[in-house]
């Protein structure tokens, strides 16, 4: 253990802070030079800051960090605006981007079809025709939901049981444990039958539950493997940028996406926070081939070329299909806040009901007045949490915000049983998001993300009936439990707010 890559990346990262530190005393004998260039830095900070895109909780933290530290805050801030270690990638993916664009064009009718319905999801989907990659809307897609991470893991080994040409998976975390052991197996047993099999997970895992030869491992058995954006022993923003994505994409014909990781609390067959919560979707039919594009497009970041064509299938016309389906990815690279943008979105536009559930509430002001100004207006708007909490600072600091929006008329429930895990809006019986997308500044700004838009679609009928069960299990947040939480609780809330976009 003392001479594993894990500790040589903490020990070099280490030395480079304590060089940083050291630079930063020598500084203090030119301590009149040193005054002046701290109050220019600050100044141009603080310029930046208020005629910059940056979200006013955001410049907030900020300007604290520079009233504290002039200088180092300052610095800081320029550090993690030049976002030095990414611009290859950044490169890359506006390469991959442009040459998967081709793959993915919603048709005429289907636009033409959303603009006579005088629908606003035909303004969504205009909208994702300017994002960066561009997401179309597809109809004759089958949508099954699963309200649970069992659900989902049983169905999910029987479609890679019948895999034909090829197995692609995309997660932020695998964990070594029953559910990824049999998974393992079964793509085990489809490589021996001639399957091509990808399996990318995110680099931070390398540090915390896989080994760092772990994709050469899988390699070994003929999986191929890579770990995202692995940590190094450099001090670099790129580590912000996480690959939070879960994504299965079989025979270009059935792809899965939704809350659930390949391991073995998603399944409750470990107990870590009580019942875990969580959910997920299959897609089978036309919407696939954008899950298809989303995952080569990031797989291929550390290729040379982009190849869609040989995995794209011709879809049959499927039966008992409805509505209007979008999958959809968000990514730290752009401008384009796609996630938060679609979340927004559904409450402007809801005329009953906004139900959601999600595991951290950390919003910026946009988001917070979004979901304020819904329920002001007559919406129901309810939100699942945790009952009990993985992170506690984060819940802390989520309690922060539950006074201001009750107060606005939403509805704040705890899962009593145990984690809500699942990211899930579901609307007015019309329209629902089942991803990976938190309520948190990690997923609506760093993270690499992705979820799927229902519109009219049967299933939606299944993931509000689902908030209703679980909303039976939960308790409902009043006034009075938040005056009697510990006052440590709300002390340490509080002071994490300050620093909130920086969690």
């Amino acid at each position: 253990m003392l001479f594993s890559r894990s500790i040589l990346i903490i020990l070099l990262l280490l030395l480079q802070i304590v060089f940083l530190a050291e630079a930063y005393i020598w500084l203090d004998q030119y301590r009149t030079w040193f005054f002046v260039i701290e109050r220019l830095l600050s100044l141009v900070a603080i310029f930046y800051l208020i005629n910059g895109e940056m979200d006013a909780l955001s410049r907030v933290t900020w300007l604290i960090l520079i009233m504290i530290a002039p200088l180092l805050g300052s610095a800081l801030l320029l550090y993690t605006r030049l976002d030095l270690g990414y611009r290859g990638l950044q490169r890359r993916i506006d390469v991959v981007t442009e040459e998967s664009a081709q793959f993915l064009q919603t048709k005429p009718e289907i636009l033409a079809a959303l603009k006579s319905n005088a629908s606003t999801t035909y303004h969504l989907v205009r909208y994702f025709e300017k994002c960066r990659g561009d997401f179309p809307a597809y109809q004759n897609t089958q949508v099954t939901y699963f309200p649970l991470g069992e659900n989902f893991f049983e169905d999910f080994k029987k479609e890679l049981l019948k895999a034909k040409k090829y197995i692609f998976l995309e997660f932020f975390i695998i964990d070594e444990g029953l559910m990824w052991g049999e998974i393992l197996n079964i793509l085990e047993q489809k490589v021996a039958e001639g399957v091509e099999v990808r399996v990318m997970y995110d680099g931070l895992i390398e540090i915390t539950k896989l080994s760092t030869d772990y994709a050469k491992r899988l390699e070994a058995v003929g999986i191929k493997a890579k770990a995202f954006s692995p940590v190094t022993p450099f001090l670099s923003t790129y580590y912000n940028y996480r690959d939070h994505r879960k994504i299965a994409v079989i025979d270009g014909e059935v792809a899965y996406t939704g809350g659930v990781n390949l391991a073995d609390e998603y399944i409750n067959e470990i107990d870590r926070f009580g019942h875990w919560k969580d959910t997920a979707i299959k897609l089978k039919g036309d919407a696939v081939d954008s899950f298809l594009v989303i995952f080569l497009q990031l797989w291929s970041t550390t290729e040379r070329e982009l190849i869609v064509e040989p995995y794209l299938v011709e879809h049959e016309t499927l039966p008992d299909t409805s509505g209007y389906v979008i999958p959809y990815a968000d990514s730290p690279l752009d401008r384009d806040k796609v996630g938060e943008n679609v979340y927004i979105d559904i409450l402007n536009h809801a005329r009953q009901y906004v139900y959601i559930m999600t595991p951290y509430l950390i919003l910026d002001s946009e988001f917070e007045h979004a979901i304020r100004f819904a329920a002001e207006r007559g919406v129901d708007v309810r939100i699942i949490m945790p009952g009990i909490p993985d992170k506690p600072m984060a819940y802390n600091l989520a309690k922060t915000y539950y006074r201001q929006l009750m107060n606005s008329g939403v509805k704040i429930y705890q899962y009593t049983p145990g984690f809500v895990h699942a990211k899930v809006f579901v609307s007015d019986h019309t329209k629902a998001v089942v991803g990976t997308i938190n309520l948190d500044y990690r997923s609506l700004y760093h993270h690499f993300e992705c979820a799927t838009y229902l519109y009219k679609v049967d299933a939606i009928k299944d993931i509000y009936a689902d908030f209703l069960a679980t909303q039976e299990k939960s308790e409902l947040v009043t006034v009075e439990m938040l005056k009697k939480r510990p006052l440590r609780q709300k002390i340490a809330g509080s002071l994490v707010k300050t620093i909130a976009p920086l969690l």
